[in-house]
């Protein structure tokens, strides 16, 4: 394997813990890469990854975590996905999609009971936020949460939740107030999907991230204890906000993963595969794609460390997150494409995995914020930097 970490942009520790990473995704997740892209993926193995302590780099040691932050995460993010992405989607859905609202805005007793069984892969969870008719805009959230005494009373859907139908926890944002803007109507719960009313429409037939399972779900008149409001009544845009800042660098680190193994196979087939009495790689159609490809992964690299950086500073990352995301997704999508390319007919068919990197890196431009999506929030960013009130 290249060693893509002899720069400045690393500190030693986390070259050793990616190191490590590595070696542990080559023995535990490697021999079965294809066969659990058969979906779903077995909840054995999400343990394993826990009990590695690779559940919970950025969280705190009193759930279970190693306190390192989301530069560890993009690390993991990428190792994992190197290897499976659908399989890392599933744990990143987990642990910073769910996990995350509940280490910043969760009680002690919430993180106890909620997050430290996810942390350790005993549990899993989800995050409720896109419905059938609700995606970018998720200030058009049609899920309401009215107040039934000491309870609260959620009914409506969420569709393409990730980990929704083996999830056992999913923190499920809805409108408490529907006579406000949702900015300050709408609140976070944790549900527990055991609940009656809790149910699963359907698991959702995908063309790439099979490891994963993406569920169309209801909630029809599901009761939730008023002590599993996440944070306060009417916080939930902001909650909602703040997770999809650490979603959005995370997905840039998978990115990078499901983008690097495609290009380094390209490289080494381009080595291997005569054409004309030559190898390919002597021909620039073939070779000026192999040094775009190395560009793009390196700027990818360098923007999503930059965005995780930040974050673990405590500093506002909506239009690095973005810029992250947004480069890195669409850069996967031509890597993957042109690593394909190279390989010819091999590439399209499955004696090699670039087939499924590529139906894989197809969904990234859409999920956890569409390319189009993020344009708009970056070029608001940049105006209000220009021209602040």
């Amino acid at each position: 394997m290249v060693d893509y970490l002899s720069n400045a942009l690393w500190t030693e520790d986390e070259v050793k813990f990616r190191k490590e990473l590595q070696a542990f995704c080559n023995k535990e997740i490697a021999p079965t890469a294809d066969e659990i892209d058969k979906g779903p993926f077995p909840r054995e193995l999400l343990r394993k990854i826990g009990k590695a302590g690779y559940m919970g780099v950025h969280h705190d040691k009193s759930v279970g975590g190693t306190e390192r932050g989301l530069s560890y995460e993009i690390i993991v993010a990428e190792e994992i996905s190197a290897i499976n992405g659908g399989l890392d989607m599933a744990r990143m859905s987990s642990t910073t999609l769910y996990g995350m609202p509940l280490a910043k805005f969760g009680t002690d007793e919430q993180k106890k009971k909620y997050l430290t069984p996810v942390v350790s892969g005993d549990t899993i969870g989800c995050i409720g936020i896109t419905e059938p008719d609700v995606g970018s805009d998720t200030a058009g959230m049609k899920t309401q949460a009215v107040k039934d005494g000491d309870d609260w009373i959620l009914n409506g859907e969420k569709r393409f939740i990730t980990n929704g139908s083996t999830a056992d926890y999913m923190c499920a944002f809805a409108i408490t107030d529907p006579s406000v803007k949702s900015k300050v109507g709408m609140s976070a719960f944790i549900v527990d999907t055991k609940s009656d009313g809790f149910s699963v429409v359907q698991d959702h037939d995908l063309m790439g991230m099979k490891s994963a399972r993406v569920s169309w779900l209801k909630l029809d008149n599901v009761r939730v204890p008023s002590d599993m409001v996440l944070g306060d009544i009417g916080q939930g845009f902001r909650i909602l906000m703040d997770e999809l800042d650490s979603e959005r660098t995370a997905i840039a680190g998978e990115a990078i993963g499901y983008a690097r193994t495609p290009y380094e196979i390209a490289v080494k087939y381009s080595t291997e595969r005569h054409q004309f009495g030559r190898p390919i790689k002597a021909f620039e159609g073939v070779s000026f794609k192999i040094a775009d490809m190395a560009m793009k992964l390196e700027a990818g690299r360098a923007l999503t460390l930059t965005a995780a950086r930040m974050y673990d500073k405590g500093q506002k990352i909506t239009k690095e997150a973005a810029i992250a995301k947004l480069y890195t997704t669409e850069v996967a999508l031509e890597i993957t494409n042109d690593a394909l390319q190279i390989l010819g007919g091999a590439g399209y068919t499955t004696d090699y995995p670039v087939e499924r990197f590529v139906r894989d890196a197809r969904l990234m431009t859409i999920g956890g914020g569409t390319v189009e999506i993020l344009r708009f929030l970056i070029q608001r960013e940049v105006f209000k930097e220009f021209f602040p009130r």
